[in-house]
């Protein structure tokens, strides 16, 4: 594992045929069996991101998201960039309680992309806010396998969820949009 990080921060190899290969290996000398390697893959998430990239690119050139960026723009942003950033980071966060994070950044990168480009700005704080937000699912339990999994054990209720989620996703909106319009300028 030490050798595969230290080549992947070299940059001697691309970074998904170092792992891939380190896997490879770890089979091989029996470190890892294949029956656990098999059970241990999240197979849904597989499938849903297999399913949601498709539909991420239907986004982004079907219109769809010039046209979602286009409304947001007119009716809730009215051209000002940090408001549009808030919008999308916020509405990232709420489609990430719903659905999975990395499903949620697939389809809302290409909106981030369209609202900056029709605000004259640069994309990368826009992105950064989808990644942040994507990444903060606190509302529900089925937001996130580690919310889920404490529901039962923790005796918690669907709804004891957003009582404290919600202080968290105003804690994130708070610190997050300022740092990265420090790191990332429009």
């Amino acid at each position: 594992m030490a050798i595969t990080v230290a080549a992947a921060a070299f940059g001697l190899f691309p970074v998904p045929i170092l792992f891939a290969t380190a896997v490879l290996a770890y089979i091989a000398m029996g470190i890892v069996p294949l029956r656990s390697l098999y059970t241990t893959i999240d197979w849904p998430v597989i499938v849903l991101l297999a399913a949601m990239l498709p539909v991420a690119d239907a986004v982004a050139t079907s219109g769809s998201a010039d046209m979602i960026a286009r409304f947001m723009l007119d009716n809730i942003t009215q051209g000002q960039a940090t408001l549009g950033l808030i919008t999308l980071m916020v509405v990232t966060m709420f489609l990430s309680d719903l659905v999975n994070n990395a499903a949620t950044a697939a389809v809302m990168c290409p909106i981030a992309i369209s609202t900056a480009g029709q605000l004259g700005v640069s994309a990368d704080a826009f992105l950064m806010a989808i990644a942040v937000g994507a990444s903060c699912a606190f509302l529900t339990p089925i937001g996130h396998q580690n919310n889920t999994l404490i529901l039962g054990p923790g005796g918690f209720r669907f709804g004891d969820y957003w009582r404290m989620g919600l202080l968290l996703e105003i804690i994130v909106v708070v610190v997050s949009i300022p740092a990265i319009l420090w790191f990332w300028p429009l």
